[in-house]
């Protein structure tokens, strides 16, 4: 944390400002964002909701790295992400980026251990005799010591799905960006994963959690409504804990 005056600030890891994303559909142009800007400072649980057609499917695409607004402005802890080569946005993603997908996307033929260890065989600044180690570490994390030997047809949804955050910790991210996570899982394992996101949250992984589900979004410490391709609400959720730097 940063001290100013005395007072200790959280360090903003996501800036975004006035970002506009624009398609083209035969003459007509589609604002599928249109000048939304918002911050979310390191501990932070956000989630993004919206109906379809309301633009977080395009914003979770910007925050992930995978597209570039056609204006605005990205900052992803302190790196002007817009003006990166496509090779330094692969980066980016390795590096700063946890994603977790509604699907798991695991590799079907390797083990939970196997899968985790995945995206550090992409970091060059990971020993090769660490990526096992800090593999294991994950899936304790997650409560998987017992499953790490599994391959994902061994696994329920839930544990495929524990895997799959495994991985997206694996590399120390300064955010984890979950994509309706919990939708192909059945209630009480959503109940299970979203009390492990919270858990991962009250330990200061920041969390951004793009859902269309209201009950998701009560686990959060903040909500962000789109509506239009802009930003209808921004509220903080009360009654969850507030996580410490």
């Amino acid at each position: 944390m940063q001290k100013f005056n005395g007072l200790f600030m959280k360090r903003t890891i996501i800036k975004i400002e006035r970002l506009q994303r624009d398609f083209s559909v035969g003459i007509e142009t589609v604002h599928a964002l249109n000048g939304v800007s918002f911050d979310v400072v390191r501990g932070e649980f956000l989630t993004i909701m919206g109906a379809s057609g309301s633009g977080k499917s395009t914003l979770l695409n910007v925050l992930g790295a995978l597209d570039r607004p056609t204006s605005g402005e990205y900052v992803l802890d302190g790196i002007r992400v817009g003006s990166l080569s496509k090779n330094e946005l692969a980066q980016i993603r390795n590096r700063k980026i946890g994603f977790v997908f509604q699907s798991f996307n695991l590799l079907a033929r390797t083990s939970a251990l196997e899968n985790v260890e995945l995206p550090l065989m992409y970091n060059a600044d990971v020993p090769p005799r660490q990526r096992r180690e800090l593999a294991r570490l994950a899936l304790e994390t997650v409560g998987l010591a017992d499953r790490m030997d599994h391959a994902p047809n061994q696994l329920s949804g839930g544990q495929q799905q524990r895997v799959a955050i495994a991985r997206a910790l694996v590399n120390d991210p300064v955010m984890v960006l979950a994509d309706e996570a919990t939708g192909n899982l059945d209630s009480k394992t959503t109940l299970d994963i979203m009390e492990l996101f919270q858990e991962l949250n009250s330990q200061g992984k920041t969390i951004v959690f793009v859902t269309h589900e209201h009950e998701i979004a009560e686990y959060s410490n903040r909500t962000i409504v789109l509506k239009d391709g802009k930003i209808l609400e921004d509220f903080k959720n009360l009654g969850r804990p507030v996580s410490q730097c």
